[in-house]
């Protein structure tokens, strides 16, 4: 038998083998989307296919189950954040295994081609040629849910696996009590004149928009030695460890918003890995404890700093000496009305933040359905088009601007739509217990973002995986969560902006 002081020394070799492997694959992986020539997917695929392998069998294999057991054993060795690596490793160990390794593999291989062949299918509006392979992934999740958890639904497995212990039952509470606040206040919102943005129509040169997103990393106070930005079709946060991370976006010429809105959101993801502690680097708990609290940081900052007033002021002089013919003339108050017009859209990560959790609800609706087997791959585009048209009262002019303009799916994220609209919410009340401590208005106004990013390192950052989502953040605002901090934040900003 192995001793306890044994299997603790393997279990930081594992980790630190683990961690090397899960880098090489997200490096190849952050390869394909950004700057891969266009016909290297299978090639990528073939490789990807054997390092996965090679993680399941160190994962599920004999001497990692032997340490595992070892020390859950002996419970009484172990300090707080070795118990909680051995828990969160005998979780993964118990799942994995129930997945046969080559089905794990292939679907592993099916991702690579998936992601491949949706960028295609959104670039020439061909969904069909999408359809089969996510045909293939809705069929895997509720084959590998059935394995992994039988008693729950497959999408109740799945939920959880984004947000420890979501479940349908809590989304549809979640989402009903956003419902009742926000569609009546978007019907007050479109009885009233609607606010100009002309200001972000015009034309904003690349070049230049390159130059905005250096100085939103700046602003932002993200280490540029060890986060890097790169261009991609739909912007994204990778980390390959505390001490790597990339950020993406993408650049239009004539919004410089999108891109202005999707480098300030994704620094706040990589904000958050970058804040883990330094012993947790190479181990399990040195990323986001879930995806609920990493959208919590990406839209606080995007939205709760990024479209507040004194953000808005802060970097309107950065925004007239890169663009002084377009901002000639025009003050920061008409840019923070404009960058927080209300209205209904067709684009989830260009929507404003009243109608972005009507987005959301349409995708969870949705995956409900597939995983129900309610509804079919081949009826989904008729479906977003439907809720849509319900929910939002737009027409849906293609797919491209359709069902095909989120990645998520091609990339096997199933489940985790609900986390952005849990995000927000999350956020809205971490601002109101930061406003405690923090003069949050006057910092920003000051551009020094320091006091902001310390009060979320010592409170959410630090912590990495050490704690379940629901005890961290109810350890960060010493209350239960509250989506009518949030219902009550969008009240008070809207109805100041629209005289409502």
């Amino acid at each position: 038998m192995m001793t306890v002081q044994e299997a603790l020394r393997k279990l930081t070799e594992l980790q630190e083998k683990l961690r090397a492997y899960r880098h090489a694959t997200s490096l190849i992986y952050y390869d394909g989307v950004t700057t891969a020539p266009r016909g290297t997917a299978a090639n990528r695929g073939q490789t990807l296919s054997i390092l996965s392998g090679i993680e399941y069998e160190l994962m599920t294999g004999r001497e990692t189950v032997e340490i595992l057991d070892t020390l859950s054993a002996h419970p009484e060795r172990l300090d707080e954040k070795t118990a909680r690596i051995v828990y969160l490793m005998s979780k993964d160990l118990k799942e994995m295994a129930k997945i046969p390794q080559e089905e794990y593999v292939a679907y592993q291989t099916l991702l690579v081609q998936a992601d491949d062949v949706w960028h295609r299918a959104k670039e020439e509006n061909d969904y069909a040629a999408f359809e089969p392979i996510l045909a293939q992934i809705v069929d895997t999740h509720i084959r590998f849910a059935g394995y992994i958890a039988p008693d729950k639904h497959p999408y109740d497995h799945w939920l959880n696996q984004y947000e420890g212990g979501l479940t349908m039952e809590k989304c549809d509470a979640f989402f009903a009590a956003l419902r009742e606040r926000i569609v009546p206040l978007l019907k007050k919102i479109a009885a009233v004149p609607q606010v100009d943005d002309s200001i972000l129509r015009q034309h904003f040169p690349e070049e230049g928009q390159r130059k905005l997103s250096d100085y939103f990393m700046e602003v932002l106070q993200l280490p540029r030695d060890h986060c890097g930005i790169a261009t991609t079709e739909h912007p994204f946060t990778i980390d390959f460890s505390k001490y790597d991370v990339r950020i993406t976006t993408h650049y239009y010429e004539n919004d410089f918003a999108s891109s202005m809105f999707s480098v300030v959101h994704e620094g706040g993801h990589a904000l958050y890995e970058l804040g883990v502690a330094d012993e947790d680097a190479y181990n399990e708990l040195g990323s986001g404890v879930s995806m609920g609290i990493h959208e919590s940081q990406s839209r606080f900052y995007e939205n709760l700093i990024g479209r507040s007033r004194g953000f808005i002021e802060l970097i309107f002089p950065k925004l007239c000496e890169i663009f002084p013919e377009q901002f000639a003339g025009r003050t920061p108050e008409e840019l923070y009305r404009a960058v927080n017009r209300v209205e209904p859209s067709l684009i989830r990560i260009e929507a404003d933040e009243l109608t972005y959790a009507l987005h959301i609800m349409v995708r969870y609706e949705i995956e409900r359905k597939l995983m129900n087997r309610e509804l079919t791959t081949k009826d989904l585009p008729a479906e977003w088009n439907r809720l849509y048209k319900e929910y939002l009262g737009v027409d849906v002019p293609d797919d491209t601007h359709g069902c095909l303009q989120d990645s998520h799916w091609s990339g096997g994220s199933i489940g985790y739509f609900p986390s952005y609209a849990l995000g927000s919410a999350y956020g809205a009340q971490l601002i109101e217990k930061m406003r405690e401590t923090v003069d949050v208005d006057k910092t920003v106004a000051s551009g020094d973002l320091a006091p902001i990013n310390a009060w979320l390192h010592d409170h959410i950052w630090q912590y990495g995986r050490l704690y379940e989502p629901s005890d961290l953040f109810e350890k960060a605002v010493d209350a239960k969560f509250d989506p009518a901090y949030f219902t009550d934040y969008l009240e008070k900003k809207l109805s100041e902006i629209y005289g409502i």
